[in-house]
């Protein structure tokens, strides 16, 4: 299998863990996810200040900022993998 039919397969395993993960570990799911598929964040923040949930995956996916598509894509397949068990 290439690498993007295992992120594939992975983003599909994500939606049927046997439990939900933490926030931080959701949060690192979404900013993988978006990084993979989308590249750097090239959005401004958020423009309602107390919308906490889009304020913080904002920051995380801005934070992998210059991680390559492909790298991305593997830590998203290693974290899934490892939240399977």
């Amino acid at each position: 299998m290439d690498l993007q039919a295992l992120f594939l397969e992975a983003v599909a395993n994500s939606k049927t863990l046997a439990e939900k993960p933490d926030n931080d570990t959701l949060l690192k799911l979404y900013a993988l996810y978006k990084q993979a598929t989308e590249g750097d964040n090239q959005e401004e923040g958020p423009s309602n200040m107390f919308d906490f949930v889009a304020k913080f995956k904002h920051e995380a996916w801005a934070k992998l900022k210059g991680l390559a598509k492909d790298s991305a894509m593997q830590q998203y397949i290693d974290l899934v993998n490892q939240l399977k068990g």
